[in-house]
């Protein structure tokens, strides 16, 4: 049981880290350069993005879950396990903290575009919030592979 364990344990590593890199350099990019809408690339990014947060919070605490069983308390004292804190709050912060605001600007902005309303720059800044967000935990991502496979996991 032990080894199914520590398999899955790769595996959530590769869905994580790899659903991260996927959406955030592959999808996004494209559905912003063939969708001709900008709205619709948004919307449709901002539901991939939210999906990869739930799914990030479910491997996050997995990871967690596992680190504990295996090592107990010990498993402070191993940096795998504060890359996935980290990843893990980062994640949280980006979907229930920056998330909302934007959704919040969108909302005021009606019937307009919120880029085409007076809350266009401080949706442009949250939004920025949000990439910077994405980007520290998609390297943080990279960090967590390369100490999964150093055997930190």
């Amino acid at each position: 049981m032990t080894r199914f364990f520590t398999t899955l344990n790769d595996i959530v590593v590769a869905l994580w880290a790899g659903g991260l890199w996927i959406v955030g350099a592959l999808v996004a990019p494209t559905l912003f350069h063939h969708v001709p809408d900008r709205q619709i690339a948004g919307a449709l990014a901002g539901e991939m993005f939210s999906g990869m947060a739930y799914i990030g919070a479910a491997c996050g605490l997995y990871l967690l879950i596992f680190q504990l069983g295996r090592f107990g308390l010990g498993a402070m004292r191993r940096w795998f396990f504060w890359v996935v804190v980290l990843m893990l709050l980062v994640s949280v912060s980006g979907q229930f903290w920056v998330q909302p605001i934007l959704a919040s600007l969108k909302e005021q902005a009606l019937p307009r575009e919120v880029m085409e309303s007076v809350f266009r720059d401080r949706f442009a800044t949250w939004h920025g919030v949000a990439s910077i967000l994405y980007l520290i935990e998609s390297a943080l991502a990279i960090l967590m592979v390369a100490l999964a496979g150093r055997g930190q996991r």
